[in-house]
């Protein structure tokens, strides 16, 4: 009775299992895959967050598609320091970047469509897909002194069906920014077979590095949707707040909106006292964002610092985002690898092939773990070497 598109295995892995297992028998690991920022010690301005909900605006119902121009506004201020042009109706608020996805796929897809997406990436895409029936089709990052894009592999995936190409700016787990001539060849590749870009840039802002990465928000050359939201720009993954700003050519740009106001109109999903918050949080990114890149850049040179001893262990290179990918010896699978740094070493990392990576010999971890908790973590896992 049920839709084969919800059809999923969904039975616990090995991994998952002997984690509850663990736990349940009072053994809390060594958590190296942290992800809720608001579980991680970080200081937030709760007074400014609690005042900012209070707004009396929000007691009267204005429904707007596209979201309170109020709140639209701040998210424009913040792609303007960025260098874009978009205006406030290019954006709509949604309550989720998967909101946001779903929008996209809806606006651009029928039935079995095809998107292509960055492997490694993080897992969700696949659920995101198979409610929206979409089909995935992969296109590899190649990693030679730092990741980038294999057009070679990604133009020949391309099929009648494809519809757009997801990217990942910066991607997750592995760190590395859209490099300029990439996004240029991105819409070059896009434009003319009528494609769009998708553009998931959650981690845009946090780069370990100096200066200020572009945003997909500014291209005009390939219909665009740039996602991205409060989860991870604010640390407030509570909120439910998140946008995709439409850009690129007329009148692509023009019908895409109009189709993805109707869609938003259906659901008229966000609430008015977040709206009424969101400028004021929104300026509460610099608070979160400082802390974070301490605690990144901290948990980075202690990594470094304990790697020198160990020649079978290395980090890849990572510019931005909340994690860091390990290369380690491929003697086992990696599922087996994170099965005994939990049972032996009280360890829970990621196995790299919970991201997709092509083959074994890879760990992630996160780089927004507790600075003790993490040194700690990083010394038995090593020990396992």
């Amino acid at each position: 009775m049920f839709a084969k598109r919800t059809n999923w295995n969904l039975a616990a892995n090995r991994l998952s299992e002997a984690l509850a297992a663990h736990r349940g028998a009072g053994k809390p690991p060594l958590d190296l895959t942290v992800s809720n920022p608001t579980e991680c010690g970080f200081q937030y301005d709760d007074a400014a967050i609690l005042r900012a909900l209070q707004n009396p605006a929000a007691l009267k119902y204005e429904p707007n598609p596209r979201g309170l121009e109020i709140a639209r506004e701040a998210v424009r201020q913040y792609y303007a320091e960025r260098g874009s042009s978009a205006v406030i109706d290019d954006i709509f608020l949604t309550t989720s970047t998967s909101e946001a996805y779903s929008y996209a796929f809806r606006t651009l897809c029928d039935p079995h469509d095809e998107v292509l997406i960055p492997e490694p990436s993080y897992p969700l895409f696949a659920f995101l897909a198979d409610i929206q029936d979409v089909r995935l089709v992969r296109y590899p990052l190649v990693y030679d002194h730092g990741w980038q894009i294999d057009f070679h592999v990604l133009e020949k995936n391309i099929t009648a069906r494809t519809r757009a190409v997801i990217v990942v700016n910066p991607n997750n787990p592995t760190g590395n920014y859209c490099k300029a001539h990439e996004m240029r060849l991105l819409s070059a590749i896009c434009a003319p077979r009528g494609m769009a870009i998708i553009a998931d840039e959650v981690f845009l802002d946090f780069s370990l590095k100096a200066g200020r990465p572009a945003t997909f928000a500014r291209n005009a050359e390939a219909l665009t949707f740039t996602l991205s939201g409060l989860s991870k720009i604010c640390g407030l993954p509570q909120m439910k707040v998140a946008w995709a700003v439409v850009g690129g050519p007329e009148p692509l740009k023009s019908q895409a909106q109009a189709r993805l106001e109707v869609i938003a109109d259906t659901y008229l999903s966000m609430n008015a006292p977040l709206q009424w918050a969101l400028p004021s949080l929104l300026g509460l990114r610099h608070n979160f964002q400082r802390q974070w890149l301490t605690r990144a850049r901290t948990n980075l040179a202690e990594l470094d610092r304990q790697l020198a001893k160990h020649n079978s262990v290395n980090r890849l290179e990572v510019e931005a985002g909340w994690n860091v990918v390990l290369r380690v010896p491929a003697t086992r699978l990696d599922e087996e690898l994170a099965l005994e740094l939990l049972s032996a070493r009280n360890v829970y990392a990621h196995p790299g092939h919970f991201y997709d990576f092509p083959g074994d010999g890879y760990l992630v971890v996160s780089l927004i773990t507790p600075a003790r908790e993490f040194t700690k973590g990083i010394e038995q896992m090593l020990s396992m070497f």
